[in-house]
């Protein structure tokens, strides 16, 4: 950074001269830093998993947390700061549990990721507030199909057909670009996403440190079992 912009680094409501906000982009760099997830669209549902880099053999795996449900019909998985990203969680299961006892309806996962997006984009806006330091990437299935979502900590969204969020996005969005069909099968998809992880993973991948959930059409968000997550990990 040039020392005359050094100063606009200090502020969230302050533009550089060239139309940067600083702050935002700080927030991007602490999703960066964080691990690998990574969601595909396959037949009739989508799949979401994360590594979820477990430091220390000391460590209870299963209080590590990177993939949440929101609702029956959808869920979705972050990097960077898991705090921040529990925040937006319990902000988007009270939205979505408001749409369902105003309409007698689910929400569509449009329009609960553009109620996340805005409220992110609030934190970009007004002094004393910092962006969340998270992404996400929301999956679910609705009245309009099959949908997977990436925010960004400025409030922008993206549609994917297949996604990935953290540390090594770059490695893994090359392979599924490469290799990602439209109509694939759940256990396709979720060893072709497992492949991603397994790319940018500096250590093993263990039923310990992937997390792997799916949203298929008519059936209610499922996180799968160490025995499940196992097996596609053999198959790997």
């Amino acid at each position: 950074m040039q020392a005359g912009q050094m100063a606009y680094d200090r502020a969230i409501t302050v533009f550089s001269p060239d139309g940067r906000l600083f702050q935002v982009e700080y927030a991007r760099v602490a999703v960066g830093r964080g691990t690998t997830t990574a969601g595909l669209k396959f037949k009739d549902g989508v799949v979401l998993m994360a590594d979820k880099k477990v430091g220390s053999a000391l460590v209870e795996s299963h209080s590590i947390e990177k993939i949440f449900a929101i609702d029956e019909h959808i869920g979705c998985t972050t990097s960077g700061l898991v705090a921040d990203a529990r925040v937006l969680v319990d902000y988007a299961r009270i939205v979505g549990q408001i749409n369902k006892v105003t309409y007698e309806e689910k929400i569509s996962v449009d329009t609960l990721v553009k109620k996340i997006c805005d409220f992110k984009q609030n934190y970009t806006q007004y002094g004393g507030v910092r962006p969340f330091g998270t992404a996400l990437l929301v999956g679910g299935v609705d009245s309009q199909g099959t949908h997977l979502y990436e925010t960004d900590p400025s409030g922008a969204l993206v549609s994917y057909k297949a996604g990935s969020i953290g540390s090594g996005r770059q490695g893994v969005m090359e392979l599924f670009e490469e290799k990602y069909k439209d109509n694939m099968s759940f256990d396709d998809a979720a060893i072709l996403g497992l492949e991603g992880l397994k790319k940018s993973s500096e250590d093993p991948l263990t039923e310990n440190t992937v997390e792997i959930a799916c949203v298929r059409k008519g059936k209610k968000f499922e996180k799968l079992g160490p025995e499940k997550v196992t097996k596609f990990l053999e198959n790997l």
